[in-house]
């Protein structure tokens, strides 16, 4: 069974497919179809992290759905599957170059100014076209509570990355 700390969430099992067992995925993956790049699934269950064996799978319009080992019937494929998370073990993902980094790694890092003020840390990541953004939460520990939004475009605004550490350090004017 998969631990928690090793679990990468990458998509969700959201609905039936037919009638003969087949579930609709909803990927978290860019570009979607990455999903089916990555091995072994697990499913979320009561107990923690299950194995579940992807024996068929294909796109479908802009979608993907898959069929998982064991599941012919719709009504079944229903009760056991949807609405479950899908996971797989972090080292399944390639190996980032030197300064590359999963959102996942981001989430929940400290942000400080270049003065080494704490103004917060990384709640959540948006995609917005141009590049991505953090979304920086103040809190008990930073200078105030105020919610910035603060492009990730390493070298100008993202000035260094500690994941190790547990925070990284920003160009940015707090009052922004």
């Amino acid at each position: 069974m998969l631990a928690d700390a090793d679990a990468l969430t990458v998509g969700k099992i959201s609905a039936v497919y037919g009638v003969k067992g087949w579930v609709k995925v909803y990927s978290l993956t860019q570009p979607i179809e990455n999903i089916l790049q990555y091995r072994p699934w697990h499913l979320r269950g009561a107990n923690g992290w299950e194995p579940v064996e992807v024996t068929g799978e294909r796109l479908h319009g802009k979608g993907i759905v898959v069929q998982l080992a064991g599941e012919t019937d719709r009504d079944q494929a229903r009760d056991r599957f949807v609405g479950r998370d899908i996971a797989v073990p972090r080292s399944a993902l390639p190996a980032l170059e030197d300064g590359d980094f999963y959102w996942r790694d981001l989430m929940g890092l400290r942000v400080r100014l270049e003065d080494g003020r704490d103004i917060g840390k990384v709640v959540r990541m948006l995609e917005t076209g141009a590049n991505d953004v953090l979304v920086v939460r103040g809190d008990r520990h930073s200078i105030d509570d105020r919610e910035r939004l603060i492009p990730w475009v390493p070298e100008v605004y993202v000035t260094e990355v500690d994941t190790t550490g547990g925070w990284l350090t920003v160009a940015w004017d707090p009052d922004f």
